[in-house]
Order: C-alpha cells, then sequence, then structure tokens
C-alpha cells in the first residue's frame, strides 16, 4: 500500500502583497498519508463532519529509542487543530523522508502550511 501524498501549501514571504489559499486534502483512509518532512512544517486537521473523528501521527524512535506517536486523538465535529511536529524532523521524519498521518474518516481534512525560509 502506498500512502497518499497531501499537498504542501507554501506560506508566502513577509513582503508578499496577498496571501495563499490553504489546500485542504481529505484523509485517505484506507492508505493514510504522507508528506516530505524538512523541518518547516505544520500540519492542520480539521474534522468537517458533524461527528467525533480522530487522527494519529506516526513518530520513529529519536537517538535515545524514544517515540511518542500521536494516537487517535479525537478531534470534535467541526473543529481544527495544529500539530508542529513537522517542525523537527527527529522522532517524526521516516525512513523515506516523509511524516506519516492518517485519520478515522475522510470527513478529515489536512492541510499541509511550509514556512517560507
Amino acid at each position: 500500500m502506498a500512502r497518499t501524498a497531501l499537498t504542501v501549501t507554501t506560506i508566502p514571504s513577509p513582503y508578499a502583497g496577498a496571501g495563499v489559499a490553504v489546500t485542504m486534502d481529505a484523509a485517505d483512509t484506507s492508505n493514510q498519508n504522507k508528506v516530505p518532512l524538512t523541518g518547516r512544517e505544520i500540519v492542520i486537521a480539521w474534522n468537517s463532519g458533524a461527528t467525533p473523528r480522530t487522527v494519529t501521527i506516526t513518530s520513529v524512535d529519536d537517538r535515545y529509542g524514544r517515540s511518542e506517536h500521536i494516537t487517535a486523538e479525537a478531534i470534535a465535529a467541526g473543529a481544527i487543530r495544529v500539530y508542529g511536529v513537522g517542525l523537527a524532523l527527529e522522532g517524526w521524519q521516516q525512513t523515506d523522508g516523509n511524516l506519516y498521518l492518517e485519520a478515522s474518516n475522510a470527513e478529515v481534512k489536512f492541510g499541509v502550511l511550509k514556512l517560507n525560509p
């Protein structure tokens, strides 16, 4: 099973004359999702549905052998959660260079913001 890549929206520079629209992709509940991790990503999870849903973000062991997944975190109907896990490679970047995410239902929409260097 190949994970489905999420769309990354690059945040404009502080001198840009306008903002950008954030692309929100529906969670792929069969294959799960991934996003290339550079250490400048912020993940948004929006439960667009009418019932609570969950999100899981998979960690990896850090240099001390610790891992701490965000496992089945509940998101209320209509609520938005923001995760800064993409701001750290250690503990989150998988061997293929990606961050792994999944949701319990496609009503969860993921948006990924990449900070401008």
